[in-house]
């Protein structure tokens, strides 16, 4: 999975349109190989990623859990602890 793909499900507030839209376009960004297609590819890569964020809208809305809604800004301290403690960034 792309790094820059992030959770979306169960967080407080939920997840927003942009948001949904560009972790769509990540995944065919990676799927295709390529960050901007060619002019005789724009319109099926501009498709699957209205496509793919259409049905990760439905997905989410479809979602059901029993835990807690969690922090953004909380899982974001997380997850630059955990890339600091791991050596990949340093504590700027």
């Amino acid at each position: 999975m792309c790094r820059n793909i992030h959770t979306l499900h169960n967080f407080e507030p939920a997840a927003t349109g942009d948001e949904v839209h560009a972790a769509a376009l990540q995944y065919v960004r990676k799927i295709a190989g390529t960050s901007k297609p060619s002019q005789a590819n724009r319109e099926a890569f501009d498709k699957a990623v209205n496509e793919i964020a259409h049905i990760t809208q439905h997905l989410l809305d479809d979602l059901v859990t029993t835990a807690p809604p969690k922090n953004r800004e909380e899982e974001a301290a997380k997850a630059r602890a955990r890339a600091v403690a791991s050596g990949r960034y340093s504590a700027a």
